[in-house]
């Protein structure tokens, strides 16, 4: 997607010297920085500390991560060792474990003087895959936006609210939530976007930046101000983005979202998620009992990071007393009860086992 007006993937190889390159998240919205992942360390520290951040970008990261290792040592005891590590960076998402048992699978066979080529071709192979499925989530969620756009008067915006930011800086190319909205509008439908703030981390801003960089009319909002809007008339449509669904269709997705789903049901919103299917995990049923809530640093609650008033320096506030206890649950579980569909690269179906199980047969298991 765009910035500053070219055209940027979220990770990438430099096409001068093949180095991992990252957009560096933790200064976005307000500065642009790019990082290079070299060591298995770099990779391990920037998907536990949010340089990245996303479970599409997640998985995506720990693919490339995989090669830069297999071309220094491309031994078992190499391999095993860097699966280990990163599995242990982050717990909930599932396209992390999704992406490291692909290169382990794939890579162990091997003799290890082919590993460092075919980890190399995997994480491009795994990068190319998660911009095509994006697109198509696009594609498909599209249809759903039109139809709400024939609906209204002419000229009138559909309202469409997300949640986080499951944009193109969450995956590797469209985003999720957002690739619809990026495929309306560039199909001239009048869109607008509530963005919700999502605290703690205030993801939305990113979010926000993604769709004034393409142009898309949004409003920054708070997160509490999400079932005003809804009560209103002011929401048509919300999509988010999900960091992983059991085969039953249950949502884990950043905290906060199971509120905007149960204000969704109360007013009467459709409400979906853009699901890629790395993000299906097969294994699970009940969301609630079989998914790993990760619990975050409290510093993320008790700080708010940004822009000093002088408008150069970025720095952390501190907002509560000091010794204040904190809790900090990095997400949240949406039963499929509440859940209008999900928008997957194969189309869109019910958020149930059967729904599922119709689109992808073949990944049952």
């Amino acid at each position: 997607m765009l910035v500053n007006g070219t055209h940027h993937r979220s990770i990438w190889r430099d096409a001068q010297n093949g180095a991992v390159r990252i957009l560096d998240q933790r200064w976005l919205p307000h500065r642009i920085d790019i990082a290079t992942l070299k060591s298995l360390d770099d990779f391990a520290t920037a998907i536990r500390d949010m340089w990245v951040r996303g479970a599409p970008l997640i998985g995506a990261t720990a693919a490339y991560c995989i090669a830069e290792q297999m071309a220094r040592d491309p031994s078992d005891a190499a391999l095993v060792h860097a699966v280990d590590v990163l599995n242990a960076t982050r717990p909930t998402a599932v396209n992390l474990r999704w992406a490291l048992h692909r290169c382990q699978s794939e890579l162990q066979p091997l003799d290890p003087t082919q590993r460092s080529d075919a980890a190399r071709a995997l994480a491009e192979e795994v990068a190319d895959e998660d911009v095509e499925i994006n697109r198509n989530i696009g594609v498909h969620g599209l249809e759903l936006i039109r139809k709400i756009s024939a609906t209204k008067p002419d000229g009138a915006p559909v309202n469409i609210m997300t949640h986080c930011n499951a944009g193109w800086l969450a995956t590797v190319d469209w985003g999720t939530a957002t690739s619809p909205i990026y495929h309306a509008y560039d199909a001239g439908l009048p869109v607008h976007v509530w963005v919700d703030e999502t605290r703690p981390r205030n993801q939305g801003a990113l979010t926000a930046w993604e769709l004034g960089q393409h142009g898309v009319p949004h409003t920054y909002v708070v997160d509490n101000a999400g079932g005003h809007l809804m009560q209103h008339g002011q929401v048509d449509i919300l999509i988010t983005g999900t960091d992983r669904t059991t085969a039953s269709g249950d949502v884990c997705n950043k905290i906060g979202t199971y509120l905007k789903a149960l204000a969704a049901h109360d007013n009467g919103i459709p409400f979906y998620v853009a699901l890629p299917s790395p993000t299906i995990d097969w294994t699970a049923q009940d969301g609630l009992g079989e998914i790993p809530i990760e619990e975050r640093s409290g510093d993320e609650i008790s700080q708010i990071h940004g822009r000093g008033p002088d408008g150069t320096d970025l720095a952390n506030v501190t907002v509560t007393p000091e010794g204040t206890n904190t809790g900090n649950p990095a997400f949240d579980v949406t039963p499929n009860r509440l859940v209008t569909g999900l928008i997957t690269e194969r189309g869109i179906c019910d958020a149930s086992a059967g729904g599922l199980a119709a689109l992808f047969p073949d990944r049952v298991e």
